[in-house]
């Protein structure tokens, strides 16, 4: 059978024929079979269609030049059609095959019109292409909808689904006329991009403008509490679904929003009170109510409900096992995880590729990779989604040798790679300090032809910065012209852990002028600034304004930062003093930063007060425990050290080991103290060697002070000659050319003595050393230290 003709196209417009693919040509053939018309008690939507059967409309479509088919009304329009096809394909999750569509439409009589627009604008959104929206909002513009309130919210909708909440913004400021469903929109806009106070100001506004919400306005304001975690802000709405009950009753999807609101604000009886009272639940109802005792980790009542739902005729559906899932994914509940993994087995769900991301995803959440590698093994048909969620799996528990594989397996399986997987892999590589695999990175985000959303180019700042290339991470924030305060709080933050401390002001001063708000974030990033740079005053200005002069409170994080600012400086006093005015009960971040101060400034008596005060709060911390060892060590006080020593190895609790990781040639190598397990074990070994005796020759003398053991001199240095930080740039010296920078992470603060050595190492072999320890960046070139001696 010959197979079916089309007509000839003409050329796409040059902006669209080089972002789109064109569109497969249909399958249908001669003697295919249209699709039977739905049932007459059906409603003939794309919804009923399935992808195939959306092809081969298609290309009756075009075969017939337009002809109605018993499918479509039998005075439909070429543009009514179309319109048709393009809402088909989206809601089939082919919005590529749609925009190709519009393209179509655009060199054809039957142009696109305000009800075509906004299905085309919800493709871009798919596909997270801000180009493509942007192109369309100028047809929209050349075409005159703009004055249509419908596509005026679609176009508000896709700039914020695209990460360019500033558009969106501007669009809603400008509107001559909204109606409920545009304060709708921009209130679920500020909430998705976490900017709660904007939305909460929004529903005031909403309300004193007299727009009466809608029920999906009301839903978009329960959700929008429930994230902001205060259910005494949407007790209001509560009360006004109350006090319009005897006129109209509330909704069985709003009750179960109010419902979700209320467990996700933790108050589950109030939750249970609303269920309880509801005439009719749907199976939305029974689950949000199911999953808000998982949250609370009520397990028994959880099942009682699960059970009470299925005695009242209500079985639960895949979208029930999602939530589910999905919960005990959040809570990292394991137990239940896979009791309801077997419980979808035995009643026969069909394992879509959706449960099964879930299934993944909530295993990656509770750390069982390897149940989570077996779902993802077992499944067929897998979409970009089990993919990332698979990688992001890998890269929350620092695999990084994994998550880069499965990647590369991806891509040979001809899956894209989204925004998503590149922000986990980028996080990743911020982890573990991997800037060869994160250049790597953004070379493919711009080979694959990803859309650099503010979401994707923040994770390229902030890997940069935390990989320490810091010119970088400013290139690419320079080249950015939509950003928003979580791009500008990544910059800020980057030079403040690389000791750019006046650099780092200078940009929040830029950022007050351009009039982006600075939040909570910003001012922590400023204010670690200041310490690591020994900006005492300044700090204490800023800490000072963030209440005054922005309405911020400052929180336990900002007083964690100011107790570190003067310790580090030697006002131990002053920051104790600090400790006791602060209006809130300090926690293991207050504490810990005094004791680190004291620890470096030798103040043994306000270190030993800090250190119990924490291990009242954290009686089995490791890192506690040897602080106060140390602490008693510097004051000599040996049986205070062996008590302490002892009192650990009862109770079970072991010191994190110093680790030291170093990337060559996109593989990460680590190192613990005196390791001898590596493969080039000898040649490192001879290279400490070399090392070592270079030092000696420089006139380098080892700082003993930072041991502390009850050993001799010698037995303290050999100590030293072994830390990880030394067995990793031993390496880097014999794995990288001459003349090349060494970069190397350690979980731990940089001893006085590595430190001392490390600068001497750049002179003598001619190399910059880039140091991330756990506080901050060290870049050390020709004999001195970024930090200036000062971390």
């Amino acid at each position: 059978m010959e197979a079916m003709v089309t007509p000839s196209r003409t050329p796409f417009s040059p902006f669209l024929s080089s972002q789109l693919k064109p569109i497969p040509k249909p399958t249908l053939h001669l003697h295919s079979p249209i699709p039977s018309p739905p049932p007459k008690d059906a409603t003939a939507t794309a919804t009923t269609f399935t992808l195939q059967q959306t092809k081969e409309i298609h290309g009756h479509i075009i075969r017939t030049q337009f002809r109605p088919t018993n499918i479509l009304p039998a005075q439909s329009s070429p543009q009514a059609q179309l319109n048709f096809l393009i809402t088909s394909y989206i809601k089939n999750n082919t919005p590529s095959a749609a925009l190709n569509l519009y393209a179509r439409m655009r060199e054809t009589a039957a142009s696109p019109d305000n009800f075509t627009v906004p299905s085309v604008l919800k493709a871009c959104a798919q596909l997270s292409s801000l180009r493509q929206g942007m192109e369309i909002h100028g047809f929209v513009i050349k075409a005159g909808f703009h004055w249509d309130v419908f596509v005026h919210n679609s176009l508000m909708q896709m700039y914020s689904e695209c990460g360019s909440l500033g558009f969106a913004t501007k669009l809603f400021d400008e509107m001559p006329d909204r109606d409920v469903v545009s304060w709708s929109t921009m209130i679920r806009s500020y909430a998705w991009c976490k900017l709660f106070d904007e939305a909460i100001e929004l529903v005031r506004e909403m309300l004193r403008s007299g727009i009466r919400p809608s029920e999906v306005a009301i839903i978009n304001m329960l959700n929008l509490f429930a994230d902001v975690g205060e259910f005494t802000k949407g007790r209001p709405v509560h009360t006004y679904l109350i006090k319009n009950s005897a006129r109209e009753s509330p909704s069985v999807n709003a009750t179960t929003a109010l419902i979700d609101m209320y467990v996700k604000c933790g108050s589950i009886s109030a939750a249970r009170r609303v269920f309880d009272r509801m005439e009719e639940k749907s199976t939305a109802s029974w689950a949000a109510m199911i999953a808000g005792f998982i949250r609370s980790r009520d397990m028994g009542t959880a099942m009682e409900l699960l059970i009470e739902m299925r005695h009242n005729h209500v079985f639960p559906n895949e979208i029930t096992m999602l939530s589910l899932v999905i919960e005990c994914g959040s809570i990292g509940n394991l137990e239940l995880g896979k009791w309801l993994h077997a419980y979808i087995l035995r009643n026969g769900f069909k394992m879509s590729v959706a449960l099964g991301t879930a299934l993944v995803d909530m295993y990656c959440k509770c750390r069982d990779l390897w149940s989570a590698r077996e779902m993802f093994d077992l499944m067929d048909g897998k979409d970009i989604a089990v993919w990332t969620a698979m990688i992001a799996g890998y890269a929350h528990t620092n695999c990084i040798k994994e998550a880069f594989d499965l990647f590369t397996q991806m891509k040979d399986a001809n899956i894209k790679p989204n925004e998503i997987t590149m922000v986990n892999l980028l996080s990743l590589c911020s982890e573990a300090g991997a800037l060869d695999r994160g250049r790597w990175i953004h070379a493919c985000i711009d080979k694959q032809g990803i859309e650099m959303n503010v979401v994707l180019t923040t994770s390229l700042v902030d890997m940069y910065a935390k990989c320490g290339d810091i010119n970088a991470a400013y290139a690419v924030f320079t080249q950015t012209t939509d950003r928003d305060v979580c791009m500008w709080n990544a910059m800020i933050n980057g030079l403040a852990m690389n000791g750019y401390g006046e650099e780092t002001i200078s940009l929040f001063m830029e950022m007050e002028k351009v009039g982006v708000r600075p939040n909570n974030v910003t001012f922590i990033g400023v204010l670690r600034a200041c310490s690591h740079s020994g900006l005492v005053e300044e700090g204490k200005q800023f800490f000072s304004c963030m209440e005054h002069d922005y309405g911020l409170v400052p929180k336990v994080e900002h007083y964690g930062c100011m107790v570190d600012l003067l310790g580090r400086a030697g006002h131990l006093v002053e920051a104790h003093e600090l400790i006791r005015r602060m209006p809130n009960e300090p926690n293991v971040i207050i504490w810990g930063a005094l004791l680190a101060a004291c620890k470096v400034h030798k103040n043994p008596k306000l270190g030993e007060l800090a250190a119990k005060e924490l291990l009242k709060l954290e009686p089995h911390s490791s890192g506690y425990n040897i602080l106060l060892s140390n602490i008693y060590a510097i004051d000599r006080r040996w049986s205070e050290v062996a008590e302490v020593r002892k009192s650990m190895k009862d109770t079970g609790i072991k010191k994190m080991p110093g680790m030291t990781a170093i990337e060559v040639n996109g593989v990460v190598h680590e190192f613990v103290m005196g390791d001898a397990s590596h493969p080039q074990s000898k040649k490192i070994q001879a290279m400490l060697s070399e090392m070592q005796e270079k030092l000696k020759r420089a006139g380098h003398v080892a700082d003993t002070s930072g041991v502390y053991l009850n050993i001799d001199e010698e037995e303290k240095e050999t100590v030293l000659n072994y830390h990880s930080e030394k067995l990793a740039m031993a390496f880097g010296l014999i794995s990288t050319p001459p003349r090349t920078p060494i970069r190397i992470v350690k979980n731990l603060r940089v001893c006085d003595d590595c430190h001392a050595a490390t600068k001497l190492l750049t002179q003598i072999y001619g190399r910059v050393i880039i140091v991330r320890d756990r506080n901050r960046f060290h870049r050390f070139c020709e004999g001195s230290c970024s930090c200036q001696d000062y971390w």
